[in-house]
């Protein structure tokens, strides 16, 4: 009985040790990848702001070539969404909207993952290196607000999960705007 009594104690002070580390961890996350192209802001920024071109370099489309994409709204620019569904964990669900497009420097993107729809903002920021180079920033913000498991995610995840991805998504609109 003394034993169970420790063990329920130990357990108590573990769970609220994992509840204030969790509060002292950040809210939010930002992770960003940069790559230069030959090729000039107009050309870039006519790719990312055209949802539909997404899927020509979009790393995920390669991870799942079976995955569903819905298109709604314009073509291109403000209020142009995409939704995704894939059976794969690493794809998963979700929509991509732009909500802001700022001709030619830069496209910014509301994106609600999964079934419990956490918001982050995307955005690809374009600087031109030269007329016919350009600085192609790809980034990723969240906040997690009071969601511990978001905020230990965050933290602990974000960063592995979604950089090597971000990078290869970079390399492939490379390849697509140089070719």
């Amino acid at each position: 009985m003394k034993f169970l009594k420790w063990l329920l104690i130990i357990i108590a002070v573990l769970a609220a040790a994992l509840v204030v580390v969790g509060f002292l961890l950040p809210q939010t996350r930002h992770i960003e990848r940069s790559i230069t192209v030959e090729a000039t802001k107009d050309t870039v920024f006519n790719q990312v702001n055209n949802l539909q071109n997404f899927n020509n370099w979009s790393p995920w489309a390669e991870i799942d070539p079976n995955a569903t994409y819905t298109f709604t709204g314009p073509q291109s620019g403000m209020g142009a969404t995409m939704a995704w569904d894939s059976q794969m964990k690493e794809v998963g669900s979700g929509t991509y909207k732009i909500i802001e497009s700022n001709y030619p420097n830069m496209v910014k993107f509301e994106m609600k993952f999964g079934q419990e729809q956490m918001p982050a903002e995307s955005s690809f920021v374009l600087d031109e290196v030269s007329y016919d180079q350009t600085r192609v920033t790809w980034t990723l913000d969240a906040d997690f607000g009071n969601d511990l498991i978001g905020r230990y995610m965050g933290f602990f995840m974000m960063e592995r999960a979604v950089a090597p991805q971000y990078e290869k998504g970079l390399q492939n609109l490379k390849g697509i705007v140089e070719g």
